[in-house]
This record gives structure tokens, C-alpha cells and sequence, in this order.
């Protein structure tokens, strides 16, 4: 890759740029601070050293296949930006049918526990939309609670975080904590699964991406002993793997909920299955 050089302009770099056009445009814009208009209206614009030196770090980084939301440091989900970094997992647009399907089985008020929330997507989304829930997130990872916290703060919604290994730092107060709603992204791909290895998952946390195991040991967890703190009649929900559903459909009536069922994405996969605890 020859390297831009500072004096040289927007257009001759988008010209030569040795990534994709929209994604040059993406970092064009990041390191100038110029929408896509101004980088049309300003093509003769010149880098600074500063902005060449930048620029040519997030090329690279590029070509060698790093995830473009973590070279522009955000990501938007569920109308809402936000920051990611290594820490934490890129939120996807399948993970957005979790929070609709949440937003329709939390009642006025309710209470929602979101395990293992990395960046916090799912559970500031539904803060967000949904003033008057109480939510709370858990992740074991302190460096995605900083993460979730900041994104709380950016998108002004309150999120309780808590760094727990899935229920641990819940278990001396079951009786207090109660909720109407548990969801979750939990890892979910198989160890050996050869999409570890390829794309944009080469760059995200390991950890929560897989279990190092047959995919399902995060979801038996959190099936057998979520209802440990779901209200009756509470949901739980849980995302899983294109060709899981059936698997997480057995853990759940096996753990004695009700109403097993399956949601499919936009993709028409069942992307998540969940279940009501029956009343006592």
C-alpha cells in the first residue's frame, strides 16, 4: 500500500484508496470530521500530517481485515449509537429481534435483567425506549462494564451494571431480586467453528463468542436458574445460534417453563427462543 502523504487531497485518496469506496468515504470522514456532503464540497482538501498518519494506520488495519466499527470506535443499533472497542462484541442488526421481542413482553414498569451485556446494546435500548423499566445489566468482564457504562451515559438512559459471573453476584439476594424479564446474547458458537476464524469474529472477544464447548453451556445456565429470579409469569428470552433453537426449545421445557417458542430473524432464521415462568 503506498502511504498518503500530508498535502494530499480527499479526492486523489479516494481515487487511490485501497479499501472498498463507502468504507474509504467511512475513514475519510472519521479522521476529518467532515460529513459526506463536506467530503464531496471539500475534495480538494489537504491532510494534514497528523490526518495522513492517521489515515494510513486505519488503512492498514483495514487490509489486514479489522472490523471497520472498531476503526471508527462506534456502531449503531437499534436507532442508537454505540462506542465499541476490543472489549466488547460489534452489535448486529439479528441481536435488534432480542430487544423488540423484550419491549413486547415487558409490562408497565417491569423490571429486566440483561446477562452478559458487553457494550450494552440490548439493555440501553431498552432503557431507552422504555422509560419506565428498571433494567439492570451483568457482564464478568469489567473492561465491557466501563464500556456499557460509557454508552449509558452518551444515550442518557439509567442502567444498573453489575460485574457478575452470570447470577453470582445475585445469588445472596434471590428473594430481592425478582425480575419480569431476562434476556441475553450469551456466547453461543461452537469451539471449533471455522466462522472463528474468518471475518470480522478474528477481531472480538473470544470469550463471547464461544464457550469453548458445544455452544449451549452459557444457555443450560442461565435456562436452569433464571427462573430462580423471574417473577410468575416472567419471560425469559435468550439469542442463539442459526441451528440451536430446537436444542434451546428442549432446555426450556426441560427447566419447566411455558410457552417454549422460537422468533425468527429477518433472515427467517429462529434467531430466539424464550419461555414464561408457570406460576408456583
Amino acid at each position: 500500500m503506498t502511504p498518503i502523504l500530508a498535502g494530499t487531497t480527499i479526492a486523489a485518496v479516494m481515487q487511490r484508496a485501497p479499501v472498498e469506496q463507502l468504507e474509504a468515504r467511512m475513514l475519510i470522514g472519521h479522521v476529518t470530521q467532515l460529513t459526506r456532503v463536506q467530503l464531496i464540497t471539500q475534495a480538494e482538501r489537504a491532510f494534514s500530517d497528523a490526518e495522513a498518519t492517521q489515515l494510513n494506520t486505519l488503512f492498514q488495519r483495514r487490509v489486514a481485515g479489522e472490523p471497520m466499527a472498531y476503526l471508527l470506535g462506534e456502531r449503531e443499533f437499534f436507532g442508537l449509537t454505540f462506542k465499541v472497542d476490543p472489549a466488547v462484541l460489534i452489535p448486529r442488526p439479528d441481536t435488534e429481534l432480542l430487544v423488540e421481542l423484550a419491549l413486547q413482553h415487558l409490562p408497565q414498569d417491569g423490571r429486566v435483567l440483561d446477562m452478559g451485556t458487553g457494550s450494552g446494546a440490548i439493555a440501553i435500548a431498552i432503557a431507552h425506549t422504555r422509560r419506565d423499566a428498571q433494567v439492570t445489566a451483568l457482564d464478568v468482564s469489567e473492561s465491557a462494564l466501563l464500556v456499557a457504562q460509557s454508552n449509558a451515559q452518551n444515550n442518557q438512559v439509567e442502567v444498573e451494571f453489575l460485574r457478575s459471573d452470570w447470577f453470582t453476584a445475585l445469588a445472596e439476594q434471590v428473594a430481592e431480586q425478582q425480575f419480569d424479564l431476562i434476556v441475553s446474547n450469551p456466547p453461543y458458537i461452537v469451539a471449533d467453528d471455522r466462522h472463528l476464524s474468518e471475518g470480522d469474529l478474528r477481531f472480538e472477544p473470544i470469550d463471547a463468542l464461544t464457550d469453548h464447548a458445544d455452544g449451549l453451556s452459557a444457555l443450560r445456565i442461565i435456562s436452569k436458574q433464571a427462573a430462580d429470579y423471574l417473577s410468575d409469569d416472567g419471560w425469559l428470552l435468550m439469542e442463539h445460534g442459526y441451528d440451536q433453537a430446537e436444542a434451546v426449545r428442549d432446555l426450556l421445557k426441560q427447566d419447566g417453563y411455558t410457552e417454549v417458542q422460537s422468533w425468527r430473524d429477518l433472515a427467517n432464521i429462529e434467531r430466539v427462543s424464550g419461555g414464561k415462568k408457570s406460576r408456583a
